[in-house]
């Protein structure tokens, strides 16, 4: 993921020299977290790949304000949520499902320490936990643990409070820990004669 310098930086890049290869990073860094959420609320892949490239296209066709965009990420997550709604209600004239029922997919994530000092089955526990994890608390879990968005974000682009996101939060680390902490205590079998 980008440091919020090197995204200020990309957006200055696109505004205002309209540099493609600023755009090029700019759309490689979010597109696996972007289609993961829209994905979420399609629940088509290639729906939600169409979607997000939508929304750079419109970017790129409105680059000159980019650089006055203050939290480029979350206007990427809010666009992609906008866009995704506005096409269910376009393609599908039904109810658009309400978030409590959105399907998020935790991808695995790139290299990371603590991920690789879990045992396999340990983390084999987590992720089965984590899809156990009624919608809305494993989208949250998602947006906060994957995405790596603040709690303000969520709660924008949700609409949600901060508080909600703090319960669903605490629900879901109380019951992946309790799924490995079952895990953990489960004595070791021995040959102890």
């Amino acid at each position: 993921m980008l440091s919020p310098q090197e995204v200020r930086e990309l957006q200055h890049r696109i505004g205002e020299q309209h540099d493609e290869l600023a755009f090029g990073q700019l759309y490689t860094a979010y597109l696996p977290y972007l289609i993961s959420f829209a994905k979420s609320i399609i629940r088509n892949k290639e729906l939600a790949e169409e979607i997000v490239s939508d929304v750079f296209v419109r970017i790129w066709q409105r680059r000159e304000k980019v650089p006055q965009i203050e939290n480029f990420r979350l206007y990427l997550y809010i666009s992609t949520r906008n866009t995704a709604l506005n096409y269910l209600a376009r393609h599908y004239r039904r109810n658009v499902l309400p978030l409590d029922e959105m399907a998020a997919e935790l991808q695995p994530s790139s290299y990371d320490p603590e991920q690789h000092l879990l045992s396999r089955e340990i983390n084999r526990k987590v992720q089965a936990e984590i899809e156990q994890l009624p919608p809305r608390c494993r989208l949250i879990f998602k947006l906060v643990k994957e995405d790596r968005l603040k709690y303000s974000e969520i709660a924008e682009l949700l609409h949600i409070s901060i508080k909600t996101i703090d319960n669903q939060m605490a629900i879901a680390i109380k019951r992946i820990a309790a799924a490995v902490r079952v895990d953990l205590q489960t004595p070791a079998t021995t040959n102890k004669k």
